[in-house]
């Protein structure tokens, strides 16, 4: 436990997010509807890449964010079972960590859909510090020192911690 509250770590938000256009997108929408049941939003490109077949103003993919923190626990500790509470260190940077899961299927609790198929995602988690605020607000902006940032090590005692997650 750390003695100062304002060096504890906590979880900002949430990102759940599939790419894709056309017929794999709406697929993708359906997948975050049924895991978050929260509204999508659908990302729309700026570039054009030929090889995807996206041009500009096309819609590439979805996403939500999710910041309730009770929720975001209890989905991680099923988005964790996939990969048996273990996790390549490889996917841990500065103030997040992003990992993908392959398959819905194999996520605890869900159930095959011959709609969606079979589809994977990707999760990102942000975590902060207290104050970090001082940094987004629009009126009296401060700034947020450089030590303010969470480091590996400690996002790896706070995964091990509090969802179980073994760092290899």
């Amino acid at each position: 436990m750390v003695k100062n509250k304002m060096q504890e770590i906590e979880i900002e938000k949430m990102v759940l997010h599939c790419g894709g256009t056309e017929d794999k997108l709406e697929k993708s929408v359906k997948l975050l509807e049924m895991i978050t049941k929260r509204k999508i939003y659908k990302a729309r490109s700026t570039r054009r890449i030929p090889a995807f077949g996206i041009s500009p103003g096309k819609e590439s993919g979805c996403k939500v964010t999710l910041r309730d923190k009770k929720e975001i626990i209890e989905l991680l500790k099923r988005f964790f079972a996939v990969s048996d509470n273990q996790i390549s260190k490889k996917k841990i940077t500065e103030n997040q960590v992003c990992f993908g899961v392959n398959e819905y299927i194999e996520i605890p609790g869900l159930e095959y859909q011959r709609e969606i198929g079979i589809l994977g995602f990707e999760v990102d988690i942000v975590f902060k510090r207290k104050g970090k605020r001082v940094k987004i607000k629009k009126i009296k902006k401060g700034k947020y020192p450089k030590r303010q940032n969470i480091k590996t090590e400690e996002i790896i005692k706070f995964l091990n911690k509090n969802i179980g997650v073994e760092v290899i």
